[in-house]
């Protein structure tokens, strides 16, 4: 992203970079593929490939994807049959109607990412608001819920602030079972498994002042 922004001329381009280290999800030419596409669905992390997903799990921002996909990883893990479609977000813009922005993608081109029927859990970095109206005339729209920064919190750890802010990989998990249908009939036991381990995140950081390690060192395998 950072070498299309110093190549493009006639734009006003920001780029925020941050200082600590950060997971390479992608190899060089599936990240340069990935950014010029602005948006698209990452197969390697989803749990279907030759249906209808039940669930659209989508992210935008560091710290987003990595909840989502330690979030696509439970589901996979303790609902192996639950169809799980995770699509990241680079381009902001690509969520508007190509009417609206140049980057903007076409009715059926979002529809095939994001589904015209299904719910969406969408994990973003910023105000849940802005993705919604990116996306208020979208076909799904009325299905898209957001996660984001909602001004909670205070100095604390990395992982707490998303706690604070329900954007957590447990609050996630916790969303998908409440919004596909007949989960939460099925799903009891999964939904307090991960309200537990809200509970015993918050008693950890009060007693140590770091994060979990296996929430530290969480890493994607397989």
């Amino acid at each position: 992203m950072a070498a299309h922004c110093l190549r493009s001329r006639d734009y006003v381009n920001v780029v925020v970079a941050g200082k600590n280290d950060s997971p390479n999800w992608l190899d060089a030419e599936q990240a340069a593929l990935h950014c010029a596409r602005g948006v698209s669905i990452w197969e390697w992390a989803s749990t279907h490939t030759d249906r209808e997903p039940d669930v659209v799990l989508a992210c935008a921002g560091d710290a987003p994807t990595l909840e989502v996909l330690a979030a696509a990883k439970i589901l996979r893990e303790e609902l192996p049959d639950l169809a799980v479609r995770v699509v990241n977000v680079v381009d902001l813009m690509r969520l508007q109607p190509e009417a609206e922005h140049p980057h903007g993608l076409g009715d059926r081109e979002f529809d095939a990412l994001f589904t015209p029927d299904r719910p969406v859990i969408f994990a973003y970095h910023g105000y849940p608001w802005l993705i919604h109206r990116l996306a208020y005339r979208r076909t799904n729209h009325h299905d898209m819920h957001v996660r984001g920064y909602t001004e909670h919190g205070t100095t604390t750890t990395p992982f707490d602030m998303l706690v604070l802010n329900h954007m957590d990989r447990f609050q996630l998990v916790i969303d998908v079972i409440d919004r596909v249908p007949g989960l939460v009939a099925t799903a009891g036991v999964l939904r307090q498994k991960m309200t537990e381990a809200q509970g015993k995140h918050r008693r950890w950081i009060r007693t140590h002042g770091e994060d979990l390690p296996e929430i530290r060192d969480w890493t994607w395998e397989g």
